[in-house]
């Protein structure tokens, strides 16, 4: 309580009645695949132009992120979190510069430090003396990394020349980026405008500070803000350390994609468990945002499927969406349940063709389906079931799947794809691959994970709170109050809040022994919607004007 101490009014503030619940997102996806370049820490990604931004375009006919990627935003998608994916031991390409005459970690009488050869990079050491990083074995403090692994970050060239404006006390870094092939022969873009091939991309970072508090300091103009490279510098000098402006290209190099191909493990990721190290499925466990995630041609990777199950089904806050393998073309032998039974996930057949370039290429369904769950959300809730609705961009199917056929697909959690004249390419199907009925739909169980997120974010103010009637009262109260919202919304069964929901908390849901042990237990039932999947129309002969029983 407040302490009194004097006389005097007081005016306090406190809480009474329920807290709000902000309902959480359900239509941020996670992306799992190979790219042409780029980090392979996941990076969120907002639109279709930064992907290719950032980790390049088509690269592949066998690899299919970009086209899911695609698929995603041109179906409704707006966020997404990349998790490019490489094969263990792969290298990122690095490059070192030599720092400038006459600052604290250069030897005096020249630019460059003895035994260095500026087109190599050079190694660090320690000044035996001081021990505060003088380069007296021609080391270089500064280092510059590509963003990702592999050889890809070979083709990156940097320049440091002098600032435009402080030469002095400031630099200037350009990047250049060849996307296929680099030249043969080194020669500066900026400078000569005519010799081949010219770099895909050229980035500049004029008036780099060293000074921490500058708001050009070069780490937070340059790292996070490139597409290409982080620049780094490793000592710590009593003074700042000025990278050698030599105005000169050199290549990063030593990057390197290790031999074999990729395989679960490197999916999964486990060898990087440190928090901001961490990469592949790993990594997601770190990003609440994510509610759906999607790896193209899981089959292709034996395992992955399960792994990514798995995943799902221990966070309980997210959904996976799996596609067929390619040339599946005979129906009675699909049958996803026969392998692998789960609520958290969906099964979607056949592969979809799109146009690339001049071309129709076949590529998996997944992206574009992981688009529709978000245009759904958006337009009509998460508990509207994600089918019926248009698949945008896709040209033609793999297969044409008749209704016959679907007849034996469907009750095995097949959510086919089917074409019908006058009406486009549809999404024809809305289950899951559990075998339990109650959980037969995906949006029943995606309504549930939207539910139950919003619920425990909504109500962290609770832990530590006095376990009381009075808290008590407040909790039932607070989810109350939010799933009304909800059942106003169309997610829940009922003509009143009574019919839809129930939530109890009292010396009913919790013994005393809860209690004593700082348990509170809520017990809450909700009734949700369920689509109408089979529309049935009874329809006999009427003689008018005769007598008719309903």
């Amino acid at each position: 309580m407040a302490e009194y101490l004097s006389p005097g009014v007081y005016i306090e503030e406190f809480e009474i009645g329920a807290k709000p619940i902000e309902g959480i997102g359900t239509s941020t996806a996670g992306f799992l695949g190979e790219t042409e370049r780029g980090p392979t820490a996941p990076t969120l990604v907002t639109s279709w132009l930064q992907y290719q931004r950032v980790f390049g375009g088509y690269f592949s006919d066998s690899k299919y992120l970009p086209y899911a990627v695609q698929g995603f935003f041109e179906n409704g998608g707006s966020r997404c979190f990349i998790g490019r994916i490489v094969k263990k031991g792969s290298l990122s390409a690095t490059y070192s510069l030599p720092v400038a005459a006459g600052t604290a970690d250069t030897p005096a009488g020249g630019d460059t430090p003895p035994d260095t050869d500026p087109g190599k990079g050079s190694k660090s050491g320690k000044n035996a003396k001081t021990g505060k990083g003088a380069k007296t074995d021609g080391g270089s403090p500064w280092t510059v990394t590509a963003v990702g692994e592999g050889t890809w970050g070979n083709n990156i060239a940097i320049k440091v020349s002098s600032s435009s404006t402080n030469p002095e006390k400031e630099f200037k870094l350009n990047v250049f980026f060849w996307q296929n092939e680099k030249p043969g022969t080194v020669y500066d873009p900026q400078k000569d405008t005519t010799s081949q091939p010219r770099p895909s991309v050229i980035e500049e970072f004029d008036d780099l500070s060293l000074e921490k508090t500058s708001p050009n300091y070069y780490e937070k103009r340059i790292n996070g803000s490139s597409q290409f490279i982080i620049l780094k510098k490793t000592d710590t000098g009593d003074s700042p350390a000025m990278p050698q402006r030599e105005d000169a290209l050199h290549f990063l190099e030593n990057g390197k994609d290790a031999d074999g191909a990729i395989d679960v493990d490197d999916y999964e990721r486990t060898d990087l468990p440190e928090p901001g190290n961490r990469r592949g499925l790993t990594a997601f466990n770190e990003i609440d945002e994510i509610a759906v995630i999607y790896a193209p041609d899981t089959g292709s990777i034996m395992g992955l499927d399960s792994k990514l199950i798995s995943h799902c089904e221990n966070r309980k806050d997210r959904f996976v969406i799996i596609d067929a393998p390619s040339g599946q073309n005979t129906v009675p032998n699909i049958n996803p349940r026969s392998k692998t039974s789960s609520n958290y996930a969906a099964y979607y057949y056949p592969w979809i063709k799109v146009i690339s370039g001049s071309a129709e290429v076949s590529v998996p369904p997944g992206g574009h389906i992981a688009g529709i769950y978000a245009r759904s959300d958006n337009e009509r809730g998460v508990h509207k079931a994600p089918a019926n609705e248009v698949v945008r961009g896709a040209s033609n199917l793999e297969f044409q799947i008749t209704k016959g056929e679907q007849d034996i697909l469907n009750p095995r959690g097949v959510n086919v794809i089917r074409a019908f004249p006058g009406r486009g390419i549809l999404v024809w199907g809305a289950r899951t691959l559990s075998s339990d009925p109650l959980w037969k739909y995906i949006n029943v169980r995606r309504l549930f994970i939207f539910v139950e997120g919003s619920i425990e974010a909504g109500t962290q103010w609770v832990v530590f709170e006095p376990n009381d009637e009075k808290l008590w009262a407040r909790v039932r109260a607070t989810i109350s109050q939010f799933l009304t919202g909800v059942w106003h919304n169309g997610a829940l069964m009922g003509t009143k809040p009574e019919e839809a929901f129930f939530v109890k908390c009292d010396r009913t849901t919790m013994t005393q022994d809860d209690i004593d042990n700082g348990r509170l237990v809520c017990i809450i039932g909700i009734a949700p919607v369920k689509p109408a999947e089979f529309v049935i129309f009874r329809i006999a002969q009427w003689q008018g004007g005769s007598a008719v029983t309903e």
